[in-house]
């Protein structure tokens, strides 16, 4: 898309009170209906992507990953998957055992002896670069985890003049200027001058939480003479510092080389797009200058969504605008609805569960999801979807027109795991696999998920929607679910005296439509039933193995 377009929704957002909703929805709106076919092809209607998470925070730390990925792309583009998004792919803090987060050196892609290993937690660069190669010649687009917030496991401490502020309003001085000491320069010494000789001090950054002249007392401290970034998160007054060394993305040189290391990584990996970390703490200008200036570089979309951690629809909305509709957002609004409906037992109101998030009112913006590394037991953010619902929520996700779907790594493969909680208490966690599900769904999104949407959301337990098919993708479809009792549903398909079995295999038996093309379709109680066509189904089984889709024909 040319950068002029995405401009002119960014001069616009400059004119809007951020907190007046409807204004930035309208806006919104009308910039897309003028603008959507320059959208990248995945942020499109029926353009069916399905993106997976390829790792969870408990993935095993024995540099195993990248070959792992590297052995079933092929198999996953298969299945229909699209694109693979991959951890954070450099040298952080914790050496091999890190998940990645807490980055030290961009530059590390597993090859230099930094941080007590060799490789990162999932292996060498060269397997890496194996890995892209095998994702992308699978016809797989590949997708790297950006963490430009903050840096982490300095090399050398610096003595710096710094103010105390209120973590509860960072806003508010709570001291005058002192001299405080901190871990802020970052030298690389395992890896020297190699790709880049940019060696980072304190004045690359403008704040920290730690001081050796008062360890333990956590903090934060802002740079004298430095200011936090204006658009970002208002949460604590001010959500600019998160953690570690705080990138000062006022810095001509920090965007500078933000932006060569952008360059430097298409080149090394061919990557097709980004996952931005944390971009709620981070100035909300940042991320389009730095997107505009890698697109031109590599001459090509590259797809781009942002982690903006919040409830809150009018700041999602306010982010999409402000960055000129350049990223997608994560769609957490919608986790939430899950998560709680999961959790009512039968009690939740389904005719609500898209009101207030970003698959209802703004999808061609929205990466929906599940669960993710952040949500899973024992983690930060713990709000995982109940096992029952997972079904429910992964047909919302992957058989509508609106979002671009995420599945996780666990919710395919399972996982396996043991750490602390919160309360201090060691906990041994099993995450069920759901690949026969989620498989099942995938072969309906490909070949039956396809033209005009027909929603019936109008009972409080059992809800459905069909799809009619396009002229080059014919075949109709028919989901219908419940969080509570079974039921059924009279919907429209456009198919006249035409017979739909239940591809989940939870019905066994099949239902004719009528000569107007309107069938009843029936659920199970906690169920989801997804009708396709018979005839045509009974082609697409006959080229998969049967132990996966299970027995449906009976007759």
């Amino acid at each position: 898309m040319a950068t002029g377009v995405f401009q002119q929704l960014r001069d616009r957002f400059k004119q809007l009170d951020p907190s007046a909703l409807s204004e930035l929805k309208s806006t919104l709106s009308n910039w897309l209906e003028q603008n959507y076919n320059q959208l990248p092809e995945v942020q499109r209607q029926d353009s069916n992507g399905i993106m997976m998470q390829y790792f969870h925070w408990y993935i095993p730390p024995d540099g195993k990953l990248w070959g792992e990925v590297a052995d079933n792309a092929q198999a996953l583009a298969n299945a229909g998957f699209t694109a693979l998004w991959l951890p954070p792919i450099y040298k952080a803090n914790g050496g091999g055992y890190d998940v990645g987060y807490g980055t030290y050196d961009l530059f590390d892609l597993g090859e230099f002896d930094q941080k007590g290993s060799v490789r990162t937690k999932y292996g060498t660069k060269d397997e890496l670069v194996a890995a892209g190669k095998a994702i992308q010649a699978a016809g797989i687009q590949l997708y790297l985890d950006v963490v430009f917030n903050h840096k982490m496991g300095a090399d050398v401490e610096e003595e710096i003049e710094a103010i105390p502020v209120d973590s509860n309003n960072r806003n508010q001085d709570i001291g005058g200027v002192e001299k405080i000491k901190a871990w802020t320069q970052f030298t690389f010494p395992g890896r020297g001058d190699k790709y880049s000789s940019m060696k980072w001090h304190w004045w690359h950054f403008d704040s920290v939480n730690y001081n050796s002249y008062k360890p333990g007392d956590g903090t934060i401290y802002r740079f004298k003479d430095k200011r936090f970034a204006s658009k970002v998160d208002l949460s604590q007054g001010n959500y600019d510092f998160l953690m570690g060394c705080d990138l000062d993305m006022g810095n001509d040189q920090v965007r500078e080389e933000l932006k060569y290391w952008g360059r430097w990584i298409i080149d090394t990996l061919g990557v097709n797009g980004f996952r931005l970390d944390a971009i709620k703490h981070i100035e909300g200008d940042f991320f389009s200058d730095w997107l505009d200036h890698l697109e031109d570089y590599a001459k090509r979309d590259l797809f781009t969504v942002g982690e903006y951690w919040t409830q809150d629809i009018g700041a999602l909305h306010w982010y999409i605008g402000n960055s000129g509709g350049r990223l997608s957002l994560f769609d957490t609004p919608l986790h939430y609805k899950f998560y709680q409906a999961s959790k009512a037992g039968g009690f939740f109101d389904m005719r609500t569960i898209l009101d207030g998030t970003l698959m209802k009112e703004q999808p061609a913006f929205a990466v929906t999801f599940v669960d993710n590394h952040d949500t899973q037991p024992l983690q930060a953010l713990e709000s995982v979807v109940e096992s029952w619902f997972k079904p429910l929520a992964y047909a919302l996700i992957l058989l509508r027109r609106e979002g671009y779907p995420c599945v996780f790594y666990p919710d395919y493969f399972g996982a396996h795991y043991k750490d602390k909680g919160r309360d201090g208490n060691d906990y041994e966690i099993w995450m069920d696999s759901y690949k026969e599900t989620i498989d099942k769904l995938l072969l309906a999104r490909r070949d039956f998920a396809f033209g005009d949407q027909y929603d019936y959301f109008d009972h409080e337990d059992v809800i459905g929607w069909t799809r009619v098919g396009t002229g080059e993708h014919p075949l109709a479809m028919a989901v219908i679910l419940s969080d509570g009792p079974g039921g059924s549903k009279w919907m429209e398909v456009r198919k006249p005296n035409t017979r739909f079995r239940d591809l989940m295999g939870h019905i066994p038996d099949p239902i004719t439509t009528n000569e107007n093309g309107w069938g009843e379709f029936h659920c199970n109680g906690g169920s989801v039933s997804v009708w396709v066509e018979e005839s045509p189904l009974r082609i697409f089984l006959s080229k998969i193995s049967a132990s996966v889709l299970g027995n449906l024909f009976k007759d």
